[in-house]
C-alpha cells in the first residue's frame, strides 16, 4: 500500500522546517570558517612580511676592525761588493784603417801583402800597371835634358856678348835679350823638372801602400782587376795590430764602469780567457736598445780576430752597498723597486738600480741607503700608502765581499 506525504501534513511541514534550518546552519557555519581560514593566512603572511623588515632594519652587530696584514721586513744593511758588469760584444780594429786607390787607377798587375801579415808604415801592399806612365816619365826626363842644353847654350851665347860690350861690338839691347833668353831657358828647365815630379808622385801612387804599420784584416782586390778612385777600400788595416772589443753595455750598468778598470774576455766556443782593461767608453746611449758601448783593449792573440764575438765581465772596485733578495726586487713598466716600510708602518715604493746578481743577493746601487725595512716578499701584493704590521726577519750571516 502506498502512502503519499502531503506538504500540508503538520509533520512532514516541521521536518522540512528543521531540514532547512540544519541545512542554513551548516552553510553558514561553513562560511565562518573559511573566513577564520582566510584571515589566519593573512595574519600569517603579514606576520611573516613584518618580521623580514624587522630583520632587515635591525642593527647589525658592530665588527671588529680587521688588524693590518703581516708582512716580513729585513734591514739590509750594507756589504762590501765588487762591482762586476757582464756584457758581449764585437771584436773590432781599435783604428780600422781603410785603404783605397789615391792616383789615377788601373789595372792591379802584383798583389804583394796577404791578409793576416803584419806590415810597416809605406810598406807597398799591391801595385797598379804603371807601363804609360813610365813612358810619359822617360819623356819628361828628355825634356829636362833639352831644357838644360838650351839653358846652357843661352848661358854661353850671354857670356861671350858681355865679353864683347867692351869693346862695342855688342849693344846694352842685345845683352839685356840674351840675358832675358837664358833666364828663360832655365824656368824652361825648372818647368821640366816639376814635370818629371809630378810623374814620379803619380807613379808612386800606383802603389798601394799602408798607411800606418799594423795589422792587414783584409784584402779585397785581386790581380787584374781594374780599380779606381771610385773602387772603395781594397785593403782594411788594424793600425798598430791593436784591437779591442766593442762590448754593448745595459744602460743602468753604464755609471758602474771607468776607464781603467780590468777586463776578462773569453772569445765564443773557447775555454780560454785573456786579460784586458776598458780604454774608452762611448758617450751616447743607443735609444732603441738602450745600451751604451764600453771599449775594451786587447792583447794580441791568435784567438782574438776582428769579427769575432765574445763575452767580457768587468771588474770594478769595491763598494759599500745594500745587498737585497731577488724576492725582494721588483720590476715593472716603470722600473725597479722595492716596497719599504716606514717609520709610521705605512708601505710606500722606492726606485732603486740594481746591480750585478750574486749568491748572497741583488747588489743595489741607487735609492737605499741600506737602513729602511724593505719588504722581503710578497711585495708585488701591497699597495704604497697601506698600512701592515711589520716582521722582521732574522738577520742572516754575508760575507765580507760579495763578488
Amino acid at each position: 500500500m502506498n502512502m503519499h506525504l502531503s506538504p500540508q501534513d503538520p509533520e512532514v511541514r516541521a521536518q522540512l522546517e528543521r531540514d532547512s534550518i540544519e541545512s542554513f546552519e551548516d552553510t553558514r557555519a561553513r562560511r565562518r570558517k573559511t573566513r577564520l581560514i582566510v584571515l589566519a593566512s593573512v595574519l600569517a603572511v603579514a606576520a611573516f612580511i613584518g618580521f623580514l623588515v624587522w630583520k632587515a632594519n635591525a642593527p647589525k652587530p658592530s665588527t671588529p676592525p680587521a688588524a693590518p696584514p703581516s708582512v716580513t721586513v729585513l734591514v739590509p744593511g750594507a756589504a762590501s761588493v765588487a762591482d762586476r758588469v757582464a756584457a758581449t760584444g764585437t771584436i773590432h780594429a781599435r783604428r780600422d784603417m781603410p785603404v783605397g786607390v789615391a792616383g789615377e787607377g788601373g789595372m792591379i798587375s802584383a798583389i804583394r801583402v796577404e791578409a793576416g801579415q803584419y806590415v810597416s808604415k809605406g810598406q807597398v801592399l799591391a801595385e797598379i800597371d804603371s807601363a804609360v806612365q813610365r813612358a810619359q816619365l822617360q819623356q819628361l826626363q828628355a825634356s829636362v835634358l833639352q831644357a838644360q842644353a838650351d839653358a846652357r847654350l843661352a848661358q854661353s851665347e850671354l857670356d861671350r856678348a858681355q865679353a864683347l860690350v867692351s869693346r862695342g861690338f855688342i849693344s846694352k839691347a842685345d845683352i839685356d835679350r840674351r840675358t832675358a833668353t837664358r833666364d828663360s831657358a832655365r824656368a824652361r828647365v825648372s818647368v821640366a823638372q816639376a814635370q818629371v815630379r809630378e810623374m814620379q808622385e803619380r807613379l808612386n801612387r800606383l802603389a798601394i801602400r799602408a798607411p800606418e804599420a799594423g795589422l792587414v784584416l783584409q784584402r779585397m782586390v785581386e790581380p787584374g782587376q781594374i780599380v779606381s778612385p771610385g773602387s772603395g777600400a781594397l785593403y782594411r788595416v788594424a793600425a798598430g795590430g791593436q784591437l779591442e772589443l766593442r762590448a754593448q753595455v745595459a744602460e743602468q750598468d753604464m755609471p758602474g764602469l771607468a776607464v781603467g778598470q780590468a777586463a776578462t774576455i773569453t772569445p765564443v766556443g773557447s775555454g780560454n780567457r785573456y786579460a784586458g782593461s776598458v780604454w774608452l767608453l762611448e758617450p751616447a746611449i743607443d735609444p732603441q736598445s738602450r745600451q751604451g758601448v764600453a771599449r775594451i783593449a786587447l792583447p794580441r792573440a791568435e784567438e782574438l780576430r776582428a769579427g769575432g764575438f765574445a763575452a767580457v765581465v768587468v771588474e770594478g772596485a769595491q763598494a759599500q752597498r745594500p745587498l737585497l733578495p731577488q724576492s725582494a726586487v721588483l720590476t715593472d713598466r716603470d722600473g725597479t723597486y722595492v716596497m719599504v716600510v716606514g717609520a709610521d708602518n705605512v708601505v710606500k715604493r722606492v726606485a732603486v738600480g740594481t746591480g750585478q746578481v750574486t749568491p748572497q743577493g741583488v747588489a743595489i746601487l741607487s735609492g737605499l741607503t741600506g737602513r729602511e725595512r724593505v719588504v722581503q716578499s710578497a711585495g708585488a701584493f701591497l699597495n704604497a700608502g697601506e698600512k701592515v704590521t711589520p716582521k722582521l726577519a732574522a738577520p742572516a750571516a754575508q760575507p765580507a765581499t760579495a763578488g
